[in-house]
């Protein structure tokens, strides 16, 4: 029988640094990044985040509108903005309907107990928004997420969260009207987000 000896892999002999959100803070506080630097950090790694397309964006406005013309002032609509998984994980969602508080968080970013809806327009990475971004909002206790994937125009949503993931994942049918579970006010025909807003 050959004995085959087999060589440690890249990362075992060269381990990966892996950073808090506090240390993270630190490196925006200290100008390391700028506004025009993408990254985010998902489980201590910083993660380049892809140019916004032009579909993507006009998704994102569409949202941004119909959301803020349905939640009223029940909720605050965050767009790109980050939300602090601790430890170590700070994603910037495309979008997010938030608590309403008094400071509009300039004093802290959100955390999932500020969150009523997460959403990801994906037109690029679906799996990656799948695979790895859910969970992670699951496992840190977000209650809901709506996954907008451009190239199929199919919408997921995500409730029930666990270690696990989400216990529950339904795909709206386009003549559906959708309603997060936490803003039972705020209904928007599915058709609606797929088409143009009058």
């Amino acid at each position: 029988m050959t004995v085959v000896d087999t060589q440690p892999t890249l990362t075992e002999l060269r381990p990966v640094f892996r950073l808090g959100v506090d240390a993270y803070h630190q490196m925006i506080n200290a100008g390391i990044f700028d506004e025009d630097d993408r990254v985010e950090l998902i489980e201590g790694e910083l993660r380049a985040m892809p140019p916004i397309k032009p579909n993507h964006a006009g998704k994102n406005k569409r949202l941004n509108r119909l959301l803020t013309r349905g939640a009223g002032d029940d909720a605050l609509v965050a767009v790109q903005d980050p939300l602090t998984l601790r430890p170590d994980s700070e994603p910037e969602p495309d979008l997010m309907l938030l608590r309403p508080r008094e400071d509009f968080y300039e004093n802290a970013n959100p955390t999932p107990a500020d969150t009523l809806l997460v959403i990801e327009i994906c037109d690029t990475s679906p799996r990656y928004d799948q695979e790895i971004k859910v969970p992670l909002y699951a496992a840190h206790g977000v209650p809901e997420v709506w996954l907008l994937d451009l190239k199929q125009q199919r919408l997921e949503i995500y409730r029930e969260p666990g270690a696990d993931g989400y216990r529950v994942m339904l795909r709206p049918d386009p003549t559906e009207v959708v309603t997060p579970m936490l803003l039972p006010n705020l209904c928007i025909p599915v058709t609606e987000i797929w088409s143009t807003v009058s």
